[in-house]
């Protein structure tokens, strides 16, 4: 599992570094970080799809926001047995009545009380 989502987040993290430092023309003398290679990539992606450029990091975004649920989905499914363990734990058990006693009562009276 460790490694699906490091096979996942791995180009993320480089498209969205890439965009980030292309969009904001932060090249370091790089060609691959200019502005002017980002709206080229951007208006060939364009007119390849046959969309306005402008949108496409938009959906690439929502993409990637859906690929992390999808892959949040499988980890959930494959702990699923954990997770409920887990649940019926925290809402099943009985807080004991000394600790909810201690957790309602009054506290200490001051002396100007």
């Amino acid at each position: 599992m460790r490694t699906l989502f490091a096979l996942w987040a791995a180009p993320m993290a480089l498209f969205w570094g890439w965009f980030y430092l292309s969009l904001n023309d932060i090249n370091f003398g790089y060609v691959m970080l200019s502005r002017q290679l980002h709206d080229l990539v951007f208006q060939l992606y364009g007119q390849m799809l046959g969309i306005d450029p402008a949108i496409i990091p938009g959906m690439v975004a929502r993409a990637c926001v859906f690929d992390g649920f999808l892959l949040m989905a499988l980890w959930a499914f494959r702990r699923r047995r954990k997770i409920a363990a887990w649940i019926r734990k925290r809402w099943m058990d009985q807080v004991p009545p000394e600790r909810l006693q201690r957790a309602t009562e009054d506290g200490p009276r001051l002396p100007a009380e």
